[in-house]
């Protein structure tokens, strides 16, 4: 199974100055290829007045890129260098440029549009997706500490609690610890609480905003 990957939960902007020309790059997370070709659409009209605003995106299995008017080569692929070795996926980024009226050559170009991503990415709120199962846990109430106190010990903030007869307890166990979990609430509950696998896929573990790219 894929390992846990990142993504952009919200996504900032960030502005490095080279040579005189500012180069604003704007990040934003994105579910598809249509909505990134309207956040990219979004981001020239906003800065309409700009020399280029050169762009790249993964969503899904799809990757785009365009140098907006840059040598060949010098912005939209080196923009899209960079999300694809932080390992992000669902992302788009434009970068923004205002020429300041000195020219910084291919070599230059490339650095500063791969900079600047890199400083919108910083200004970003990362999250981590990772494989995963979510349960509904039902119990009685003297088994609801319990639980409570496994799913802690194991750094699981339950999903969702809903108060009935019986007390259901709705979270999400990673791949790393879910059978020893799920084993410790059996245990734990002499095998009363009744355990049901409601989903299996890649869920959000936590935010990481020291996530380095």
């Amino acid at each position: 199974m894929v390992n846990e990957y990142t993504i952009v939960i919200k996504g900032g902007v960030g502005e490095i100055v080279e040579k005189k020309s500012r180069f604003i790059a704007t990040v934003k997370p994105v579910a598809d290829e249509r909505e990134a070709a309207a956040f990219i659409e979004e981001m020239k009209k906003k800065y309409w007045d700009a020399r280029h605003n050169c762009s790249a995106f993964i969503a899904g299995d799809v990757t785009r890129c365009s140098d907006d008017g840059e040598p060949s080569g010098t912005a939209g692929r080196p923009m899209l260098e960079v999300l694809i070795n932080s390992g992000l996926k669902d992302v788009a980024v434009v970068v923004t440029r205002y020429f300041g009226g000195v020219l910084l050559g291919t070599g230059g170009l490339v650095r500063a549009y791969q900079a600047a991503v890199k400083e919108g990415l910083n200004n970003s709120e990362m999250g981590k997706m990772s494989p995963g199962c979510r349960y509904l846990v039902s119990t009685d109430y003297n088994g609801l500490g319990k639980i409570r106190y496994v799913l802690s010990e194991n750094g699981i903030d339950p999903d969702d609690i809903i108060y009935k007869e019986n007390v259901e307890i709705l979270f999400t166990a990673w791949e790393e610890n879910e059978n020893k979990v799920i084993k410790a609430i059996t245990e734990c509950t002499a095998g009363k609480a009744k355990i049901e696998e409601k989903e299996r896929g890649f869920f959000l573990k936590k935010i990481d905003k020291e996530t380095s790219v």
